[in-house]
């Protein structure tokens, strides 16, 4: 029985078989018995819509009983489970969520509470399990080795009436698409927080996507068993630096060691847990000692919401109390609107809180009907265009990520509009492509769950479709075309080879599937070099493609020392006066172009590269002005300082000449390459490093050497804030010097510093470090030269 039973059951194992009898027709005969926590099995070969049963109702959202959070899974095959799902989760009970946080937040571990009290595992792993399993959700090896999440892992669940479907993503900077990608199909979210260390630069990003997609969320405050927690400390963090407009609905029983459960402030009792796993739930009144507080943060919480609905408001004004039922259904409206954040708290490891964060889910987060999606009409000049979650419309979907499977590739997609099954012909907006759905499951990590068909709002894989991430699918009635989720570019790159010619074949096949199963890894040959140039997210994302090189296709590589993606400017207008001739005989080649190299104003366009021709009459023809643009993109996509890509430039033809005979496409082309360099030089160029904002955590008797190290190399320290023996720093450190800092910090405080860091924006370098950078560039190109000449 949980919070929500309000009617007496005297023996909830007979209570619960006359429900079963009342409203189920029943085949052959079952039995129950009562096992492993009070755990009740029923068996038969005919049950049909027990979650219906009359009797049951009261008692379908809690689970300290197993068969009281009473799940048609528990009883039936995963096909007839499924089955059953569509059947009793009309889409107004279905909840699509993500649960996104800083880098070891405890997301994974939340996941797995979440898995195990509504019933789809039978038994808690922790994410550095002794026992050897891991958490469900981290089926990689990889992530069970290093105890991070790299992939996102898609699962659902049953709690109560409700159907949720759950994306557990990454907290690592360097697999931040995973949570872009998540998003930007899901209605909802929980932002899970330390309880400790509060809002942390990931968690700074991750409300920033969240903001990007418009997703209501709603904020988990984890780990209050922890030595330190402060949950006020951290509410206030989420109204200052997220500029959150948010308030707790509970109040903490105990912290750290004493942490016993929560005070429901809307309810106003306590909910406290026992057992092993939690699943012992008393409800009390509230501990007297907590009584004043308790009052403060529900006046807090009334005068939050009244600030943001109207309903709430005109009650606050006249010193009149809401109802539960009425700052419930308020707080909904607020959340849905996302102008307000319901605070909830608990401690996942611990087992407290989490079936009172499940409550919040399905009380707070949005139904896919209450959700606006928008698609871009093609026929209708890419126009804007509202989805509708509903069946009987023709089928618009969205393909957000790639796997490669057992039996193929494996495409993750988002329904937005009708309904797709097995053996349909679908079509690819890409490439127009028409192809078949051979198989369609539903995904728990990494198994899978086969499923005739699936409606608007559902989310479902396919197999064996070939496509990329992004890919709009229709059924051909509409030209749609789903909007695109943002892909930050890479910050680092690295020269890669296998180590024997004989891997090259599946070498080429791993980052071929790499580079459509993730759109920020980046690949590409440097004519120059000879080399293959994989680009990322940081070291830990190139390492961990390398690594599932090895393990997953064979192939031992050999890498040289990563490198940064700097970038290339200018800051003044540079003009440009340029003839190419060449004469050899024969028709010759004559171009000549004029005009001007400027910086693009970052307020006025977002373009990174942009061309204008301006020329009055015919000095140039019109069809030579394409190969002129071409020309100069060319030549910006290798910088003259550097060789890296020149990016917030306007180029402006205004003149030119041309020669009857020797003048062609190819001349203008080549005329255009080396005007951009002499352009360019007359522009003040400057290059553009990759900055980095930084967070450190390490014991503050080290803070006079963690300081030292970013000073020396060349960060600029923001702000610092003491914890009790604990220290944060954030701070903003080029890229370039950052490499081995792990190292350095391990070493200076005894092992017990850490940090993370997150891509900030690319700013110009100082005059020595671009001198240098200019003078490495010339040496390298002077030893290919060199190599080309003994060859």
């Amino acid at each position: 029985r949980g919070p929500r039973q309000f009617a007496a059951v005297k023996n909830p194992i007979t209570d619960i078989t006359f429900g079963v009898c009342r409203s189920v027709r029943i085949i052959g005969m079952f039995r129950h018995s009562v096992r492993q926590q009070s755990l009740c099995r029923i068996t038969s070969c005919g049950i049909r819509s027990i979650i219906s049963a009359p009797a049951l109702a009261p008692c379908a959202r809690w689970s300290h009983l197993r068969v009281i959070n009473f799940h048609w899974r528990t009883f039936a095959s995963p096909a007839m489970q499924v089955q059953e799902a569509e059947e009793v989760a009309p889409i107004t009970r279905l909840r699509n969520i993500g649960i996104s946080a800083h880098i070891d937040s405890g997301k994974t571990t939340l996941t797995e509470r979440i898995l195990f009290y509504t019933g789809r595992i039978d038994t808690i792993h922790e994410v550095k399990g002794k026992d050897g399993v891991g958490a469900k959700m981290d089926s990689m090896e990889l992530e069970r080795e290093k105890g991070i999440t790299i992939q996102s892992a898609a699962t659902f669940a049953k709690w109560g009436d409700h159907q949720i479907n759950i994306i557990d993503t990454p907290g690592h900077v360097d697999f931040t698409i995973e949570v872009e990608r998540a998003l930007r199909v899901l209605d909802g979210a929980i932002l899970v927080l330390c309880g400790v260390s509060g809002v942390q630069s990931q968690s700074i990003t991750v409300d920033r996507q969240m903001k990007r997609y418009n997703v209501p969320r709603l904020a988990f405050i984890n780990k209050l068993d922890r030595m330190g927690a402060n949950p006020w400390k951290v509410v206030d963090q989420l109204r200052q630096k997220l500029r959150l407009h948010a308030a707790a609905v509970q109040v903490p029983v105990g912290l750290e060691g004493g942490h016993e459960g929560v005070v429901d402030l809307i309810q106003q009792r306590a909910v406290l847990f026992g057992g092993q796993n939690g699943d012992e739930i008393r409800f009390e009144a509230i501990p007297k000692e907590l009584e004043t507080l308790v009052q403060q943060k529900r006046r807090e919480l009334i005068e939050a919401v009244a600030e943001v609905d109207e309903s709430i408001a005109e009650k606050f004004l006249v010193d009149e109390v809401p109802t539960p039922a009425e700052l419930q259904a308020a707080i909904r409206r607020a959340a849905v609107s996302l102008s307000f954040v319901p605070v909830f708290m608990g401690s996942a490891f611990k087992n407290k809180g989490v079936q009172c964060l499940l409550d919040g889910v399905v009380d707070y987060l949005p139904n896919p009907l209450e959700v606006e999606n928008y698609a871009l009409n093609r026929d209708k000049g890419e126009e804007k265009t509202l989805v509708y979650v509903d069946p009987t419309k023709p089928f618009v979907g969205l393909a957000f990520k790639l796997e490669e499977g057992r039996y193929g590739q494996l495409t993750y997609m988002r329904i937005y509009q009708g309904r797709i099954r097995r053996g349909d012909f679908i079509i690819n907006m890409a490439n127009q492509k028409k192809i078949k759905v051979p198989r369609l499951v539903k995904m728990h990590s990494n198994e899978m769950e086969d499923i005739e068909e699936a409606e608007a709002g559902e989310i479902v894989a396919m197999f064996g479709v070939e496509c990329s991430s992004g890919d709009t699918f229709t059924d051909g009635q509409v030209n749609y075309s789903m909007t695109s989720m943002f892909v930050p570019e890479p910050v680092m790159s690295l020269a890669v080879a296998p180590k024997e010619k004989a891997m090259q074949t599946n070498f080429s096949k791993a980052l071929n599937r790499f580079m459509k199963e993730d759109p920020t890894f980046r690949v590409h040959f440097d004519s120059e070099s000879k080399q293959t140039i994989i680009s990322g997210m940081g070291e830990l994302h190139l390492e961990i493609y390398l690594e599932r090189m090895k393990r997953e296709y064979k192939v031992e590589t050999v890498s040289g020392k990563p490198e940064v993606n700097f970038r290339e400017t200018v800051t003044d207008r540079g003009t440009f006066n340029y003839t190419h001739k060449k004469q050899s005989g024969g028709a010759g080649q004559f171009a000549r172009v004029m005009g001007y190299v400027e910086p693009i104003d970052p307020s006025e366009s977002k373009d990174k590269f942009e061309f204008r021709n301006v020329i009055v009459g015919n000095a140039i023809p019109p069809n030579f002005a394409l190969a002129c643009e071409k020309g100069f993109k060319d030549a910006a996509d290798k910088g003259p300082l550097t060789g890296h890509p020149v990016e917030g430039v306007r180029v402006v033809l205004n003149d030119g000449a041309t020669h009857v005979v020797d003048s062609s496409e190819m001349a203008f082309r080549i005329a255009c390459q080396y005007a951009f360099r002499q352009g360019f030089e007359n522009a003040r160029p400057v290059i553009l490093e990759p900055i980095m904002s930084v967070e450190i955590q390490a014991p503050i008797e080290f803070q006079g050497a963690v300081v030292g190290g970013i000073n020396k190399r060349r960060g600029m320290i923001m702000s610092t804030e003491t914890k009790e023996d604990t220290i944060t720093i954030q701070a903003e450190v080029a890229l370039n010097s950052m490499f081995g800092y792990s190292t350095e910090l391990r070493s200076s405080t005894q092992g017990k510093g850490e940090y993370s860091m997150e891509y900030k924006a690319h700013q110009p370098v100082t005059r020595d470090i671009q001198a240098q950078l200019v003078e490495e560039f010339k040496k390298k190109r002077q030893a290919e030269r060199d190599s080309e000449n003994a060859l």
